[in-house]
């Protein structure tokens, strides 16, 4: 069967802290990549796919689109990321230093506490047209 060719116009990035254990980031971004779906406007934007196998078995809810790992040097690049992207109105979720240990609440309650400013960034995904993210991540590297 011939599928029309549909191109894609849409990307997944996210940038991890370096500086952060990993256990802590694969939490952080488990975390930033339900929230960035929940949150999105157009689902369908983000072309979610049910890819089956040879036996007939579904495997639900897999982007077509790129999901691109980068990492930052510290906290700070992830700040001024993540205020590009407030700025150019692209969509993103973050995860912060914040929002680990304890409880949801005392959590909420400890990011309410900390300004913007003291605030650690683990990272931040985000998602939208190729051309624009990319811009915006052209400065890091590849997660390795």
């Amino acid at each position: 069967m011939n599928v029309p060719f549909n191109p894609l116009i849409h990307k997944f990035v996210a940038v991890l802290n370096k500086k952060i254990p990993v256990n802590l980031l694969l939490n952080a971004l488990g975390h930033m990549a339900a929230g960035l779906s929940a949150s999105y406007p157009n689902l369908a934007d983000m072309r979610f796919d049910t890819y089956t196998d040879k036996d007939g078995g579904n495997h639900k809810s897999i982007s077509d689109n790129p999901f691109i790992i980068l990492a930052a040097d510290n906290s700070n690049k992830i700040r001024t990321l993540r205020n590009a992207c407030l700025e150019k109105g692209i969509h993103f979720v973050d995860f912060t230093s914040t929002m680990t240990v304890g409880t949801y609440i005392e959590q909420q309650q400890r990011t309410k506490e900390t300004p913007e400013a003291e605030l650690e960034y683990y990272g931040i995904c985000l998602f939208g047209e190729i051309n624009q993210v990319n811009e915006l991540t052209r400065k890091f590297s590849l997660w390795r």
